[in-house]
């Protein structure tokens, strides 16, 4: 049941995507310039055994794809909730968690079909990275679609207007991308800016990726990054179905 209600929710949504070709395309635009324009100046970059600076640099924007990408996502629902729709999908006996992991599947389809396009861009400019790790950066990107996608619909089934929507992401998700090391690794920082970064989730994923992309599959760095993928998956799909479930109740 929970199988076939979710691919009902994925369908619908998987198709609206569809439709919109140009949305999908658009999402990978501002990865894709930090590529372009960003890249060459970490070329002299003395990064040692952390690799090419595209080995350092792609996992970051792969991941940065998935964090700014899935904390808008609840912009659709506050559309929704306008139009009367999602209260009338939650009257139907359709199970809650199914209304949730329909969208949050489709967005993560929708981010890692993106992160390909951003690694075939990148093997262009002079990425090379082992095909395993190229696979598990688009995990991560997947995983971590699915926990913030989860907890900006969420934060969206409880406001109203898009106005207080916007201003509570960008407050959550620039310190996040700051303090993850997307750009750079964060162990290049200054002390103290690296020791605050140990307390930002993303940074343990960032750091998992770009180990996975010099091929070091067994590093401590990998297992923390799994671990927080994992538990932060988990958590934010819990929240977010007991939202959907008692929202508006």
């Amino acid at each position: 049941m929970l199988l076939h209600d979710t691919a009902i929710i994925f369908g619908r949504y998987a198709r609206q995507t569809l439709r919109s070709r140009f949305a999908m395309l658009f999402g990978v635009l501002m990865p894709l310039l930090y590529l372009i324009f960003f890249g060459p100046l970490l070329t002299d970059l003395p990064l040692g055994a952390r690799g090419s600076s595209w080995q350092v640099l792609v996992p970051g924007l792969l991941l940065q794809l998935g964090l700014f990408g899935a904390s808008f996502a609840g912009f659709s629902i506050i559309i929704e909730n306008g139009a009367g729709i999602v209260e009338r999908m939650r009257v139907t006996p359709v199970s809650r968690l199914a209304l949730l992991l329909g969208r949050v599947l489709r967005d993560a389809a929708l981010f890692v079909f993106q992160a390909v396009l951003l690694v075939l861009a990148a093997v262009a400019l002079g990425l090379r990275a082992p095909l395993g790790g190229i696979l598990i950066g688009f995990a991560f990107v997947a995983l971590l679609t699915l926990s913030l996608a989860s907890l900006s619909y969420a934060l969206a089934m409880k406001v109203r207007t898009p106005q207080e929507f916007g201003p509570t992401i960008n407050a959550v998700s620039m310190p996040a991308m700051l303090l993850s090391g997307l750009m750079l690794p964060m162990s290049l920082a200054p002390g103290w800016l690296d020791m605050l970064s140990h307390f930002m989730p993303f940074r343990y994923l960032v750091d998992a990726v770009r180990d996975a992309y010099v091929g070091s599959y067994t590093t401590s760095s990998m297992l923390y990054g799994v671990v927080v993928a994992l538990g932060l998956t988990v958590l934010a799909v819990t929240v977010g179905t007991r939202v959907f479930r008692t929202a508006g109740a």
